[in-house]
């Protein structure tokens, strides 16, 4: 496959405090969709609205493309709680679409766990372009308890496999660790849909939002080619 790449200029890092960043892009003339996502998403790319870009920082390789192994995946005990723990909410796969409802769960999410994180106060123009995309294959996985959504966990299929796109949940219900049920029910569905892998985009072992994903087992990092994650990376 022939494709140019483009390269943003630098900017102030989403993760890590006072470093700086730079992401590339693929040729913005090339019709973006499922199949080629799929192909680029292998080589540690990740989805944001309709863009793909992967970051690429000439003095820093703090961010580290990660999938979890369908197959070989086991939830250790922690997470086994997590799932007992959680029994009685119940999943609904919708399209997606804005929703109300959605939308009013995102914001409680950002103002509960990511104020002052650059994302404070979402529009719904904000909100659509960031979570949807005109050309991915998207579902919002809703988690009710009795009703009452408490989470949705926006994820994009692909050709043998499911990206783990973004998940909001209620930031009142910290004990019930939402977050995780969220990828550990993503795996579950990956596994009925008899897909491969389950990406995670990127694992940044100094950034305490994102070090979580080497939690869980079976897990595989980018670095020219694919390989059990080393956190001496």
């Amino acid at each position: 496959m022939s494709l140019d790449f483009y390269q943003d200029q630098p900017h102030a890092c989403s993760y890590l405090e006072g470093r700086r960043a730079r992401n590339i892009y693929p040729d913005p003339n090339r019709p973006l969709n499922k199949q080629l996502y799929s192909h680029l998403i292998q080589h540690g790319f990740r989805r944001s609205g309709d863009h793909i870009y992967r970051p690429y920082c000439p003095d820093c390789e703090a961010c580290v493309p990660v999938r979890i192994n369908v197959a070989d995946f086991k939830p250790n005990r922690s997470q086994r709680r997590c799932l007992q723990r959680n029994r009685d909410i119940q999943l609904k796969i919708k399209p997606a679409e804005f929703s109300s409802e959605h939308f009013d769960l995102y914001c409680r999410y950002l103002a509960g766990r990511h104020r002052g994180g650059g994302m404070d106060n979402p529009s719904v123009d904000s909100y659509i372009n960031f979570l949807i995309s005109s050309w991915c294959d998207t579902a919002f996985i809703e988690f009710r308890l009795q009703e009452q959504l408490v989470a949705v966990a926006v994820t994009d299929f692909i050709i043998n496999g499911a990206s783990a796109f973004y998940t909001f949940f209620n930031p009142e219900m910290s004990k019930r660790s939402l977050g995780t049920l969220a990828i550990l029910k993503q795996i579950e569905l990956a596994r009925n849909y008899e897909l491969s892998w389950l990406y995670l985009g990127y694992w940044i072992e100094e950034s305490p939002k994102m070090c979580y994903k080497s939690r869980f087992s079976a897990i595989e990092a980018y670095q020219s080619s694919w390989r059990p994650l080393n956190k001496k990376l």
